[in-house]
C-alpha cells in the first residue's frame, strides 16, 4: 500500500513537504513511457526509503541553491 511507503520515506525524509517535492520531482525524472505512474511513484517512495539521509539531503538541497541563500 503507498501510504505504508510514505511512512517508510519519512523515515529517511522528516519534512513532508521536501518529500513530496523531491517524490514528484524523481518520478517525472524517472517515468518511462508506457508504464503505469502509480509504478514509477511507487518505485521512487521505495529508493527514498532505502536511502540514508544524507544522499537525500544532497539531492534535495543542491549545492547551487545553498550558495544562493547564504
Amino acid at each position: 500500500m503507498r501510504s505504508d511507503k510514505v511512512f517508510e520515506a519519512l523515515h529517511t525524509l522528516q519534512n513532508r513537504y521536501m518529500l513530496c517535492q523531491l517524490a514528484s520531482k524523481a518520478t517525472r525524472r524517472f517515468h518511462r513511457p508506457n508504464t503505469r505512474i502509480q509504478e514509477t511513484t511507487n518505485e521512487v517512495l521505495d529508493r527514498i526509503a532505502s536511502s540514508k539521509p544524507e544522499q537525500v539531503a544532497a539531492e534535495v538541497i543542491p549545492e547551487q541553491e545553498v550558495r544562493r541563500a547564504a
